[in-house]
């Protein structure tokens, strides 16, 4: 049976071969951006992580005509309204960096006794047209006072997981993944793979690729 092909809306390297190992069992060809060269920027202009990551699916597939998956993720703080939210890359400015964005968040929540947050992920595949796939995963947790650990990135150094009574910049790269919003969503979508194929090749046959009846 000829596998059927998905693309990545990233050019992160890591995230590739992450997914690569996660669905490395099933039928299914996995490139990202790099393999296809210049293509559009893709805006994340939602108010939602499930909007912000549904159109960057729907974007890179109608731009080149196959399926595609795209992923959204931030942080939620209680006392903040839900802040920084979608902005989470962008808290701090446009090109803010990861310290920059934990500074301000810390600055936020000075003298801020309620320091309840999560993190949430968004996973989203789409075909050229019709409707999209949606998985979802979320991680409680709270934020510190002060940065602690060195491993991970963006907010992992202010956001302590109970559970293991460490920050997530604490953990390492196993212990995030078991425990982590992303690493829920992915679970989620490997659960259901199967029938993700079965969907994908259905849509893609209708739009003429035959050659997945082989």
């Amino acid at each position: 049976m000829s596998p059927v092909p998905l693309v990545l809306a990233t050019r992160n390297e890591g995230k590739t071969q992450e997914l690569k190992a996660l669905l490395a069992d099933f039928p299914v060809d996995i490139k990202n951006l790099t393999d296809f060269g210049p293509t559009p920027a893709i805006e994340e202009d939602g108010e939602t992580f499930e909007e912000n990551a549904v159109s960057k699916a729907r974007f890179t597939a109608k731009v080149l005509g196959l399926p595609a998956l795209a992923d959204d993720s931030g942080l939620m703080v209680e006392a903040l309204e839900g802040a920084p939210g979608v902005r989470s890359a962008r808290y701090a400015g446009e090109n803010a960096t990861d310290l920059e964005n934990n500074i301000k968040l810390l600055q936020e929540l000075e003298n801020v006794e309620n320091r309840s947050a999560a993190f949430a992920c968004t996973i989203a595949i789409a075909v050229p047209w019709g409707p999209a796939l949606v998985y979802e995963g979320r991680c409680e947790g709270s934020i510190t006072t002060e940065q602690a650990g060195t491993q991970g990135f963006g907010y992992d150094p202010v956001f302590y997981y109970p559970p293991l009574q460490k920050t997530f910049a604490q953990l390492s790269t196993q212990e995030k993944n078991r425990v982590s919003h992303r690493g829920q969503a992915l679970r989620e979508l490997r659960s259901e793979f199967e029938k993700v194929l079965i969907w994908l090749r259905q849509r893609l046959i209708e739009s003429g690729w035959q050659w997945l009846e082989e």
